[in-house]
């Protein structure tokens, strides 16, 4: 299946618009992406019309609210594979997921009769790996100096590939969770997670995938996966800011205590015991982001409506099309997988003798939008030997002529750096 380019472009009005007197060339989507006007329109309409708290009140307007809600979650649930929308727990973004299961082993470690799968401490270790975003490192060493367990990772090959040649001694008998990209925001690199989850449990650890660059761009199926946690953003995937998802095996999240304490995620409050609700709803104290709710639940219908395999078709072609276009660039060094096979939608690169400040800047004057930095992976810049990188990042809506007006900035940097 493939889809219109030049008609899905015509659902965004942002991309009419002209920087610096140049139409506007959008190549940070892996940062954020750009909304539908869909999604603009289901969210103005649910401020308009059905504004409410959920799950709080009995009147019209708080039960619509609860509804488009739960919708949302039942969507979110769909388009990932999941058997039971109750396995959805809607967070902020990918870093309040990831940080809620972090703090979830935090809290059984002080809590009598904990189910063991989450109880952590000195002796135990923690994997992850050296191509992950800083909300899949700091997190967890966080919770290795509250609770005296040992942090381990795997490291990178030369081409960009998670180095599994140590799968059987870094995941063994000690480790308690394994957490790793699915996709990485830097190199854009997509790994194959099933050698490692099934050696973790294998040797009875859980596993947690970050997802928030894989749920946009290519079909994810919870099941297939075979993870026992995913995270994943909603500003990634067409959707607002401030609403993402943690997805869960129903019977871990029953098991695991909760982390914020509050309105809605209780069962009975006495002021001498608490007990709390099911999940989702004990890991969603407090009012949550219900209009960002309903937005990505649109923002889910409108990629359902193109598929997510011609979604990641188009990404490949484009891809395949910037990493042939970029090597008949001088000076241009590419990061990752040199090829579009195991690779996403996300080129980071560096200029030689400029730094990539000074690139994006040159960029934004001709109206290209790319993103210049250590990306959230600094462990990824310095195994490579840079200290930041410039990332170019594609979605459904980018076209070769974005690509070519790409190299022709970097001539233009290359000449005025010459």
């Amino acid at each position: 299946m493939t889809f219109d380019v030049a008609r899905v472009r015509a659902d965004f009005p942002i991309l009419g618009r002209e920087v610096n007197g140049h139409p506007l060339v959008y190549l940070d989507s892996a940062n954020t992406s750009q909304k539908p006007r869909a999604v603009l329109d289901a969210m103005r309409a649910h401020h308009e019309r059905h504004n409410g708290n959920v799950s709080r009140s009995v009147h019209t307007l708080g039960t619509e609210a609860t509804s488009a809600y739960e919708d949302a979650r039942a969507k979110v649930a769909t388009f990932i594979g999941a058997s039971s929308p109750d396995e959805v727990v809607f967070v902020k973004n990918s870093t309040e997921a990831i940080n809620l299961v972090a703090y979830a082993f935090s809290n059984a470690a002080t809590q009598p009769g904990a189910d063991p799968r989450f109880t952590l401490g000195p002796g135990d270790e923690v994997v992850i790996s050296e191509m992950e975003h800083h909300s899949n490192i700091v997190p967890w060493q966080l919770l290795c100096q509250r609770t005296g367990a040992t942090l381990r990772w795997f490291g990178i090959t030369d081409d960009g590939r998670l180095d599994e040649s140590r799968l059987g001694e870094l995941v063994n008998e000690r480790t308690k969770i394994v957490s790793i990209v699915h996709m990485s925001n830097i190199l854009g690199t997509i790994n194959d997670p099933a050698r490692i989850v099934a050696r973790a449990h294998e040797v009875g650890a859980l596993v947690l995938l970050d997802c928030s660059q894989s749920v946009p761009h290519l079909p994810v199926d919870v099941a297939a996966l075979g993870a026992d946690f995913i995270a994943f953003t909603g500003h990634k995937m067409l959707g607002p800011t401030g609403i993402g998802a943690l997805w869960g095996r129903g019977e871990l999240l029953a098991a695991m205590p909760p982390v914020l304490g509050g309105g809605s995620m209780i069962e009975t409050v006495t002021m001498e015991h608490t007990t709390f609700a099911a999940p989702p709803a004990r890991f969603e104290a407090g009012t949550p982001p219900i209009v960002e709710a309903v937005g990505l639940g649109a923002a889910v219908d409108y990629l359902s409506a193109l598929g997510m395999e011609a979604v990641h078709q188009h990404e490949q072609e484009i891809t395949g099309y910037a990493l042939k276009t970029l090597a008949d660039v001088t000076g241009v060094r590419v990061f990752g997988p040199g090829g579009p096979d195991g690779r996403g939608g996300t080129v980071s690169f560096d200029v030689a003798g400029v730094h990539p400040h000074d690139v994006g800047q040159i960029l934004d004057d001709l109206g290209v939008e790319v993103r210049v930095g250590h990306h959230c992976a600094r462990p990824v810049c310095a195994r490579f030997g840079v200290s930041s990188m410039t990332r170019a990042s594609f979605y459904l809506y980018t076209t070769t002529q974005e690509i070519d007006a790409l190299a022709q900035g970097l001539d233009r940097v290359r000449k005025v750096f010459a």
